[in-house]
């Protein structure tokens, strides 16, 4: 697969459009928005949006000093239909949903030639996924993806991270007027892998969106889905889950800008920690404009800590501008097994060990129904006895 470089350029249509989305987002930032990386300050780790980040576990990404030296292997199958380009950077599709927020992402943009576009066509219901496996062999690697989803379409992507690599990539999802699309990202990556990601979604006029981010690999991970809306009527659902192990640090930053009225949105992640030095972040940040009357949004994160040491933190930041709305929230919790739970199985015979894992099993149980792929749900499960079998007994 072709992978992206510099600024891109588009038509005035593309332009255009690019613009009206680029100015109705809001970044918590320290710089603004940029294709260009010297654009970036190399952070230091007392930026709001690096202070979390063990920078120096990054393999050089933030800094400038990775030279794309690794490789990585691309298994791509698709349905009858769905054409694959690779396109330079005057093409109108690329940067059109959105533009790196953070040096390692525009890092990505500018290390990169050429932009790989996987389109589906207008009207086409896929019977069959988009299957995008990425198999890192070493080094250090980058990456621009779009997936062009036409009007009135409906498409289902998974998306597979696997093996070691230290990745930086933008991957941008156009989903036209009316379409429906489903997005599944696996992060199952070696423990020694690094991978920071930033995946711009633009949502038509009357369009809905639906994707589920899996995070279990990696040594660090860092992942920053960003949605914005092209037209009004225009629905979002951001589900992830993740169980972060002894020695990993796993980062989730969402951002939802409502900038189109009647708009609905809705977020739910959760997190499993185990081990004394597991390290999570969720950061989710909902802003509502001035324009987008109507809007319905609401936001969760729930984390259930299984060993001592494990820390998690969690932000959730709601931005309203107009009182205009249908309804608007927010939640956050972090815990322990609820010791209720536990004292109702085990006082109906089951063993302690076993009534933990029903305990996180249903913990996780309605997000990785959300997937509605059934290879990958069974993969998931049990990849998450395994991690059961290993902290529980």
């Amino acid at each position: 697969m072709a992978e992206a470089q510099s600024m891109p350029g588009a038509d005035s249509a593309g332009e255009a459009v690019a613009a009206a989305v680029e100015s109705s987002v809001v970044t918590r930032t320290s710089a603004p928005p940029s294709f260009d990386v010297a654009d970036f300050p190399v952070p230091h780790g007392r930026e709001e949006e690096w202070r979390f980040t063990p920078l120096q576990r990054l393999r050089g990404l933030h800094d400038g000093t990775a030279a794309a030296d690794g490789s990585i292997k691309v298994d791509l199958s698709a349905p009858d239909g769905v054409t694959v380009e690779t396109v330079g950077l005057d093409d109108p599709r690329v940067g059109r949903a959105g533009t790196p927020v953070d040096r390692v992402t525009a890092q990505a943009f500018s290390s990169v030639e050429k932009a790989t576009v996987v389109s589906v066509p207008r009207d086409a219901v896929l019977a069959e996924p988009v299957r995008l496996g990425l198999h890192g062999e070493g080094g250090v690697t980058y990456g621009h993806t779009v997936f062009d989803i036409g009007a009135f379409a409906e498409a289902v992507l998974v998306l597979d991270h696997t093996g070691d690599t230290a990745r930086a990539a933008n991957v941008e999802f156009l989903v036209g007027d009316g379409a429906k699309l489903t997005v599944v990202s696996v992060q199952d990556w070696d423990d020694t892998a690094v991978h920071v990601t930033q995946h711009n979604v633009l949502v038509g006029r009357d369009a809905s969106v639906k994707s589920i981010v899996v995070t279990f690999g990696g040594d660090v991970v860092r992942v920053h889905p960003r949605v914005s809306y092209a037209g009004p009527g225009g629905e979002a659902e951001l589900y992830g889950l993740y169980f972060t192990d002894e020695g990993q640090h796993h980062e989730h930053r969402l951002l939802v800008d409502h900038n189109a009225p009647n708009c609905r949105s809705n977020v739910a992640y959760k997190g499993a920690l185990q081990g004394e030095t597991a390290r999570a972040v969720w950061i989710g940040d909902v802003v509502i404009r001035v324009q987008a009357t109507g809007t319905e949004t609401y936001e969760l994160n729930r984390n259930l800590v299984l060993t001592d040491g494990a820390q998690v933190h969690s932000v959730p930041n709601l931005e309203i501008e107009t009182g205009e709305i249908q309804g608007a929230g927010h939640a956050s919790a972090t815990g322990r097994f609820e010791d209720e739970q536990l004292f109702y199985l085990m006082a109906r015979g089951i063993p302690a060990d076993e009534a933990r894992r029903l305990v996180v099993r249903g913990f996780f149980a309605e997000l990785v129904q959300q997937i509605g792929v059934a290879d990958v749900e069974e993969r998931l499960l049990a990849k998450l006895e395994a991690e059961l079998a290993e902290s529980i007994g």
